[in-house]
């Protein structure tokens, strides 16, 4: 009988402890959605997509007035690029807490799942680049960098300070960066550098936005090729609505 009141006491330490951390955790998952939450888009993703085909027949209409004068066309193009960089934010945005699985294909933000190829290639098809998706979204990510990029460094065991140098130098805007078994973005714009992919260390998160340091892909990975995209040929392309081969 004397051992009844502590081992009582016992129990009911436990129980707390494992109720706090329950709760702890049932926060930290709160706290995580409120955040992919408030970084969501206040349009439709339909809407986006109709705003940039909208945007590419206006460009284009006007790329084609200038009657070859290539001063006139170039800054249509820059003009374009900068729209392009600030819609890409958008997109992703749209598709933050898109769970991933290593076969998901979806083409609708939040869902089914994605995977991270056809993370890149369909967030590309959707703001109007005629690519073929899914033939792309399949094959090694250098073998898609190079199709869009004339712009590639590779890095073998590097620290991550020796990328983060890189994309200072290159200058914001956005890259595609292929991994050892991965691929996603990097996105560089107002300052902030981020790592944009779809996660398989957190595959019920999904698609997400953060740091290029710290435990994620970028970051573990051997092997790196980054390629800087919308530059001008690929600008001009999207205007024109040229189509890519596989």
């Amino acid at each position: 009988m004397r051992y009844s009141i502590p081992l009582l006491l016992l129990f009911l330490i436990l129980s707390c402890s494992s109720k706090i951390q329950k709760e702890e955790v049932e926060v930290q998952s709160n706290s995580l959605k409120e955040e992919i939450i408030e970084d969501e888009v206040l349009v439709s993703y339909d809407d986006l997509k109709a705003d940039a085909s909208n945007k590419r027949d206006d460009f284009r209409k006007l790329y084609n007035s200038c009657d070859g004068n290539k001063v006139k066309q170039d800054s249509i193009i820059i003009n374009a690029q900068e729209y392009l960089l600030d819609i890409s934010d958008q997109y992703f945005k749209a598709w933050y807490g898109t769970p991933w699985a290593f076969h998901g294909h979806s083409k609708v933000p939040k869902e089914g799942n994605i995977a991270c190829g056809y993370f890149v290639t369909t967030t590309l098809k959707d703001m109007g680049f005629d690519i073929p998706r899914i033939k792309w979204a399949q094959q090694a990510s250098e073998y898609l960098i190079k199709k869009v990029s004339n712009d590639i460094k590779r890095f073998h065991k590097a620290p991550m300070t020796d990328i983060v140098d890189y994309i200072k130098v290159g200058g914001e805007g956005l890259y595609i960066v292929g991994l050892d078994s991965h691929v996603g973005y990097i996105y560089y714009r107002n300052g902030k550098i981020a790592f944009v992919h779809t996660n398989y260390y957190r595959p019920q998160i999904g698609v997400m936005s953060e740091p290029l340091s710290g435990r994620n892909p970028l970051n573990d990975s051997k092997y790196r090729v980054i390629g800087k995209i919308m530059d001008k040929e690929m600008v001009r392309n999207w205007i024109l609505n040229t189509p890519y081969s596989e």
